[in-house]
């Protein structure tokens, strides 16, 4: 501020129209004076307007950041019991299975406790979690199939952990039948920077009484939100004999 005053003394001092003996001209060196100073503090308000924005910025980051790890970790012990309660169950039942159950266990345990704390994990190897998981369903129930398709360019392919998890465990939750067979079948497919997937199940003859998606579909839905705001599109399609999840995402550039 003082460098700006003596630049304005010296302006006003030489350059006087007025005063043919170079003296300092006050009404000029006055206006001068102020026009600096105040270009001098809109240039200090808007630095203090971009730090303020930047501030924001960040904290609505660390927000949605912290948000999204508060879902992924709802995720994980919801599905943890549901396969510690199957497996409790069949130790009674068939200690076979059971073993079978408690060793596929340990690979799904494996791929939550190291693999899903990361920010992203490879597409083929968060299918290869969903396709021990729905062995393990084939374990423990004998009229239950499922189909994998992976079409397209996988290979490479990152996305967040857990990301469809809550579809086929909701689908493997809706569509227990004991009057007939049931299924899940699961479809992939990368192509023109979008991932394409698709999770199609079968209902049961008799509806349960419980036949909303519960938490995990909430949570899915508000992660999707998060992750990708304006690069996704959700249909979810609830017919008499099936239930059919289809989501696109938008695959940013490397």
């Amino acid at each position: 501020m003082i460098g700006i005053l003596v630049i304005m003394a010296v302006c006003g001092y030489f350059f006087n129209p007025f005063n043919k003996a170079n003296g300092l001209n006050i009404p000029l060196f006055s206006f001068l004076t102020a026009l600096l100073l105040a270009a001098s503090s809109s240039i200090k308000l808007f630095q203090k307007g971009m730090m303020d924005k930047q501030l924001i910025y960040e904290l609505e980051q660390s927000k949605t950041v912290a948000e999204l790890e508060q879902l992924k970790n709802q995720i994980n012990p919801h599905f943890l019991f549901n396969m510690l309660n199957n497996a409790n169950v069949l130790t009674k039942k068939d200690p076979e299975k059971a073993s079978q159950v408690l060793m596929k266990l340990s690979d799904l345990l494996r791929y939550q406790l190291y693999d899903s704390a990361r920010d992203k994990v490879l597409l083929t190897s968060d299918i290869r979690f969903l396709e021990d998981f729905l062995n393990l369903e084939k374990v423990r129930r004998d009229s239950f199939d499922f189909l994998i398709s992976k079409e397209g360019s996988l290979s490479g392919v990152q996305i967040p952990p857990l990301l469809f998890i809550s579809f086929v465990e909701n689908a493997v939750k809706h569509n227990n039948d004991v009057t007939k067979p049931s299924y899940v079948n699961l479809y992939f497919d990368v192509r023109n920077d979008e991932l394409f997937f698709k999770c199609i199940n079968s209902k049961p003859a008799l509806k349960s009484a419980n036949n909303t998606g519960g938490l995990g579909l909430t949570n899915i839905k508000r992660r999707l939100e998060l992750l990708f705001p304006a690069t996704h599109s959700l249909l979810i399609e609830d017919d008499p004999e099936r239930y059919c999840v289809t989501l696109i995402i938008k695959l940013r550039a490397a």
